[in-house]
Parts: C-alpha cells; structure tokens; sequence
C-alpha cells in the first residue's frame, strides 16, 4: 500500500441493541490492503438513498433521536418501538456499515490487469459500507467515470440508473409493452421518464401533488396522473389504456395504491371486451412492490379479475438472474449517459459528522422528492 496512506479512517455503522437503542456513531476501521482483484478508493461522495437510511435507522422512531458524543465523533441515538423489535432480530448487536454505492479516486489497486487499470482513475464503486473515508471493493464491482464527470455525477451510478434500466428490461423480458412507476417525480422516476422517452416506450408516471405532475410534464413526461386530484382513478384508467400498460412498479409500497393499480388496468383492459368473463380479462397484469415510502399495510380490494399478480422486485437479485453479460450491457449505457439520462440532483452534501446531527437527519429523513442528499466521507 502507498506510504502516504493512513493506517486507520473513519466508517459510518449503525447498531441496535436488544433494549431496543439504536446507536449511528464514526468508528475507527483499518485502511485495507486491496487483494488481487481490488481496488482501494478514496471515497468522495455517497448518496443517502430510501434503502440506505433503511439500515441506517431501521425501525427507530427518529422523532426520539437525539446526539451525544462530540462534534468529531457524534453518536446519534434513537429507540426501536418494541412492537418493531422482532421483525429485525437478526441484526441485533451487529455494528453494521452502511452504504450502497459512491465514488471516489482509486489510490492503490491489487495485482490483476483489471484491478491496475483502475489506478489513478475515478470510479463509482457498488458493495456497501461506502459511508468510509476508504473502501475496497473488487475491480468488476466499479464503473469508470468518463473523462472529467466529477464524483458526485458518479455517486449515483448503480442504484437508480441499474433499477430504472432493470424496471424496463423486465417489462420486455415478461412481454409486457408499457408501464405505470409510482413516486415518478423521484430522481429515479425523472430518469425512468428519460429512458422510456428516449426509447419510445409508454410510460405513466403517478405522483403525488401538482407541483411534481408539472416537474415532469416540464421533462417532457406525457401520461402523468396526480393520487392527490379527485379525477384520480379516471385519469390513471384513461392513462393506462392509451399506453397498454399492464405493469407497474410501487414504491410506495403501503396502502391501497397497489390494487388501485391493478384495478385501473382491468378497468383499461375491459373497455376491450367484446363478452362478458365473470373472471375478468385474460391479459396478465403485475404490480411489483419495490420499495417502501409508505410502511403502513398494503390493501386490496379485489375487484381486477383472477389474471393478475403482485410481489416484490428487488435490484440485486434481479441482476443475478439476468446474468453478467446483460448486467455489464446495462452498467455501459449509464457511464454513455451519466450526465444526460441518468444525471442525479441533490439538495446538498454533508460530512460524516454532519451526517449524524439531528437537524441533518431531519432533513434528509424525508425522503421527498427534490431532498436527497450526498455524504462527502473525506469532506
């Protein structure tokens, strides 16, 4: 490892533990020595995205969240509900790092061809635990950045670029030829709404006020349906029978938006039917549950015939069963795009220190469109 390198850096990790007190505090980790196949990057920025603050604070009611500690070395703290304990027994009193992806300079590199070539260079890097001043990570685990894209261009590489670009791979590999996406005003939905408009293909974004409908409209969106209008449910119908779209992708998870979906899309597909079926259309139609804005319970009202199905749709196991060639396929059309179709916005950045202060906290916690933040480990 280069000399000028420290032997210790600071990692961000969240415990909780079994009397239900979650702990986020910097802890003092060794720098790694990259192996073979691994790079070492100095890591410059890393995005706060919904599933990060999912480990970050688990179930904790961050309304009790409160500071100790001192201000290089802040603890935040903040208690479990006990009804919420159970459901995350396997991580208590595990310190766990946090963070998906970020991007950085690689400052030492293993022996391997692939892992030199990334010398110098700067990467975004995906594999967890990116809330560090230092991480290793495998040289096929990173994305070179094009010719001058700063480090906050490429801190968003992977998660929404690869989700957005896997929620349109799955729609064709399963048939279907439009789609509806929730939360479309989100910056993964701004970039679902760029990649569907680039390659023709029929989109519905639903948001959730005015004010993100014209966001979109703006962009050149053009099915775009607001839940918070009285016209709602008509004007999702109308919007899914001139796309043909017969699958969605849910982020928010709870409530009754899921069947909703379902139910406007039979509603779409019946304007069709030629005979009446007591077990509603034949035309398969999916919701796929991504994420989890709303964690209250999902409810169906099952009024949407019996050809249907609703689950859950994850990135990373998507990208094992489609397989490495397609996955590297994918990964080269983001670094072709990354400040055109796959560019992220933030509402700032702070440090590690930073990070853990309960007015930070309760900026980033939102989780709303046009708030997400950056963590700057080295800042």
């Amino acid at each position: 490892m280069p000399h000028n390198l420290p032997a210790h850096a600071l990692q961000l990790r969240s415990l909780i533990q079994a009397s239900g007190e979650l702990e986020v505090s910097l802890v003092e980790v060794p720098v790694p020595t990259p192996r073979d196949n691994e790079v070492l990057v100095q890591v410059e920025a890393a995005p706060l995205n919904p599933s990060d603050q999912g480990l970050l604070f688990g179930p904790a009611d961050l309304k009790t969240a409160q500071t100790r500690g001192t201000a290089e070395r802040p603890v935040l703290t903040a208690q479990v509900p006990p009804q919420a304990l159970a459901g995350i027994a396997g991580r208590v009193g595990q310190s766990m790092p946090v963070g998906n992806e970020g991007a950085g300079t690689v400052v030492a590199a293993g022996a391997s061809p692939a892992a030199q070539a990334l010398l110098g260079q700067r990467v975004a890097a995906i594999g967890g635990a990116m809330y560090s001043q230092y991480r290793a990570v495998a040289a096929d685990q990173c994305l070179l950045l094009p010719e001058g894209a700063t480090a906050a261009q490429g801190a968003s590489c992977f998660i929404n670029p690869l989700t957005a670009l896997g929620m349109v791979e799955t729609m064709r590999r399963q048939g279907h030829t439009a789609l509806a996406h929730t939360a479309a005003a989100s910056n993964l939905g701004q970039m679902l709404n760029r990649i569907c408009l680039q390659d023709g293909i029929g989109l519905v974004n639903i948001v959730r006020s005015p004010q993100q409908a014209e966001l979109l409209r703006a962009q050149g969106a053009v099915f775009v349906c607001d839940a918070s209008a009285p016209t709602f449910a008509a004007d999702l119908t109308a919007a899914l029978q001139a796309t043909g779209a017969t699958v969605a992708f849910d982020a928010i998870g709870g409530g009754t938006l899921a069947g909703q979906i379902l139910s406007c899309m039979e509603a779409a597909l019946s304007r069709q039917l030629t005979e009446y079926s007591r077990y509603g259309t034949s035309v398969p139609k999916q919701v796929y549950i991504y994420g989890g804005l709303d964690t209250s319970p999902t409810l169906v009202n099952r009024n949407f015939g019996m050809t249907w199905g609703m689950g859950g749709w994850l990135l990373f196991p998507y990208l094992q069963q489609i397989g490495p060639a397609a996955v590297a396929a994918l990964k080269a059309r983001v670094a072709r795009e990354l400040t055109t179709t796959f560019q992220s916005h933030y509402a700032g950045s702070m440090g590690l220190a930073e990070a853990l202060q309960p007015d930070s906290v309760a900026r980033y916690a939102k989780r709303s469109t046009g708030a997400k933040f950056l963590i700057t480990p080295n800042s």
